[in-house]
């Protein structure tokens, strides 16, 4: 975000004794959502979807049309800065996932391969938290043209089993 003749000197602090949210956020950062949400959002609120998503797409966040609804929705259709905070928060954290899990395929790649067996994999998806079903993990793989006796990508397959379902304005 740019310094586009924005007079912050009128812009709210975002203290993490009175924005608890803030406490997960750099100052520098903060100083940078506040600037783009006062410029989108001149009422000092956030109203409509065009709004968040506007502030959220500029700030270089891709939240799907789905979050955006349940960010309005939850913050009854409008949204101060305290609030856009909390949803900021909460949209960093879904979209760090991907990294967080290929750093978790990374550690038990003993051999640093950027591989994993497909067998582990299938087991890893049967067992371990949200588990699937034995069907749910063959339409995976068939899907990914993969054979259980194969090695996965576990990058590609973290990009592919991360990537929001895509949505339409």
């Amino acid at each position: 975000m740019s310094n586009r003749n924005v007079d912050r000197s009128t812009f709210p602090s975002a203290d993490s004794t009175r924005i608890p949210s803030a406490r997960y956020f750099r100052e520098e950062d903060i100083d940078e959502f506040r600037e783009c949400f006062y410029l989108f959002a001149r009422s000092g609120q956030i109203r409509t979807l065009d709004e968040l998503t506007i502030i959220m797409r500029s700030l270089g966040l891709s939240p799907t049309i789905a979050e955006l609804n349940k960010y309005m929705k939850d913050k009854g259709g409008k949204m101060s800065f305290a609030d856009f905070l909390e949803v900021m928060h909460l949209q960093t954290r879904a979209e760090d996932l991907p990294k967080e899990v290929i750093k978790a395929f990374q550690a038990a790649d003993t051999s640093h391969s950027g591989t994993i067996p497909a067998r582990q994999l299938a087991h890893m998806l049967l067992h371990w938290g949200e588990q699937l079903s034995s069907k749910e993990v063959e339409q995976i793989f068939r899907e990914a043209n993969v054979s259980l006796n194969g090695h996965v990508k576990y990058e590609d397959f973290v990009k592919i089993a991360c990537a929001p379902v895509p949505d339409y304005y």
